[in-house]
Parts: structure tokens; C-alpha cells; sequence
């Protein structure tokens, strides 16, 4: 097991790009802490092709600065199937933290190589909303070239800050998207993500939506080809959702 210490994780992404696992050293493990109540937001991309990792966080309960039998009593783990991208997005008090990167043996067939970013960011009811947001962007839900009309069903908590979806436009088309079916107040945001680094940069959230309570949330014409990513964020409280991706052409 190789250990990186972080230090103290803010704001501003830390990236580790091009890591490997080995069938000798399954497993990296990234120690941070934070110093206030934060959203703590981990993306696991660029795994290599045919393999399988999974990420974990776990926090140092017992505040002895090492990731031991204790703090694996209770963590939050995301584990997709094959080389998917995984993501935790997780409202916490302040402390210490390990994200654990693992090998998936069975799903993995030699040395697995992956890139990490990490962030943490203000708690979830934090005004601005922006402050609050993810700024990292895993494809956990891809959706691809949207050429009809698409809905997906999801959940956002203190546990699961963020859904991530990611979908493309072609040549004249473009898409509505309306979130509802809430329960707390949750919130939609558009990132195109010019520089194809996976991080959300100043000038690529391209439209959102913030209505308060439960009311519906609606973004409109979208309707520039391209690669895009939506971000359903919760801002208070557990929440079920429906979102719906209304597709359409746009006239020559």
C-alpha cells in the first residue's frame, strides 16, 4: 500500500494523473484533512482500458492519524463495474480523511492505471450555490448523444452531494432540461468543459438553475453541438429526483 499525504484539502482540485496499481500494491491510499464543515468531492477517471478500480473514503474516528480497522467500520465506497469513472461526494465536519483507491482483482488484468482529483468545497446550504458545487467532473451517469428524449431517476443526500451526468449535442440540435419530483431543495447546473480537464473552470458553467423549496428547476436551449456535463446538486436534505433531457432539433 502506497501512502500520499495531501495536507489540507481547499477548493482548488488537487490532481494525481497517471497512477498505477500492481497486482503486488492493489492499493494507494491519499491521507487529507479539512479544518471546517466541507463537501468532500473525489472523481476517479481515465482508468485503463479492460480494468477496474473503486474508490472508498473513510474518516480517522478514532484520531490517531492512520487509516486502521476502526475507520474501516464506516466509510462510503463507489465501485461501478469495469473502467467507469467513480465518485464520492460527501458533506462532513471537519477532520481527517483517507480515499483509498483500490485494484478490482476479478475486473483487472495486469498493472490498472487511473487519475484522482480532490476537492473540497463549502457545505451543502452554503450561499453562493456555486461555493457548494462539485468542481470535478466524473462521467457517473453517461448518457451519450442524446438523440431522442431521455429521463433518469436519482437521489442526492449528505452522503451523495452530486449526480454527474454526462451527454453530447450534434449539429442542430439541442436539449431543455427540468429537474422535479422533489422532496428538499436540490439544484442543476451545464458545464462544458472547454479544456477536456475534467474540472469545472472558470467560464465553462454554462447555464443553471436555483430555484428555491421544491419548485421545479428548468434549463432552456441548449443548443450548441458538443460534450456536456449536468450536475444535480442537493442544498438541503435527502431528495429523490427526476430529470428529464428534452431533445430537439433546431431549425436550419
Amino acid at each position: 500500500m502506497a501512502l500520499f499525504d495531501l495536507g489540507t484539502l481547499g477548493s482548488t482540485p488537487v490532481v494525481k494523473n497517471n497512477f498505477d496499481l500492481t497486482t503486488s500494491d492493489t492499493t494507494d491510499v491519499f491521507q487529507f484533512k479539512t479544518i471546517s464543515g466541507k463537501n468532500i468531492n473525489l472523481s476517479l477517471t481515465d482508468i485503463s482500458a479492460g480494468d477496474d478500480a473503486d474508490i472508498r473514503l473513510f474518516k480517522d474516528s478514532n484520531l490517531n492519524g492512520v487509516l486502521d480497522d476502526f475507520d474501516r467500520k464506516v466509510g462510503i465506497v463507489s465501485n461501478h463495474g469495469s473502467n467507469q469513472d467513480e465518485a464520492i461526494n460527501f458533506k462532513t465536519s471537519p477532520g481527517t480523511f483517507f480515499a483509498e483507491v483500490s485494484r478490482f482483482a476479478p475486473g483487472s488484468s495486469g498493472n490498472v492505471s487511473y487519475n484522482l482529483a480532490l476537492s473540497a468545497t463549502e457545505p451543502s446550504g452554503t450561499f453562493p450555490i456555486s461555493a457548494s458545487s462539485s468542481n470535478l467532473l466524473p462521467r457517473e451517469f453517461v448518457l451519450g448523444h442524446l438523440s431522442g428524449n431521455v429521463t433518469r431517476t436519482g437521489n442526492v443526500n449528505n452522503q451523495n452531494t452530486t449526480d454527474v451526468y454526462s451527454f453530447s449535442l450534434g449539429f442542430r440540435e439541442g436539449v431543455d432540461i427540468r429537474l422535479e419530483g422533489l422532496s428538499t431543495d436540490a439544484d442543476i447546473r451545464v458545464i462544458r468543459d472547454s479544456n477536456n480537464n475534467r474540472i469545472v473552470d472558470a467560464g465553462e458553467v454554462i447555464a443553471s438553475s436555483n430555484n428555491g423549496g421544491i419548485t421545479s428547476e428548468l434549463i432552456s436551449n441548449i443548443s450548441v453541438r458538443g460534450d456536456y456535463f449536468l450536475q444535480v446538486t442537493e442544498f438541503t436534505g435527502d431528495t429523490n429526483y427526476n430529470v428529464t433531457f428534452n431533445q430537439f432539433s433546431v431549425p436550419a
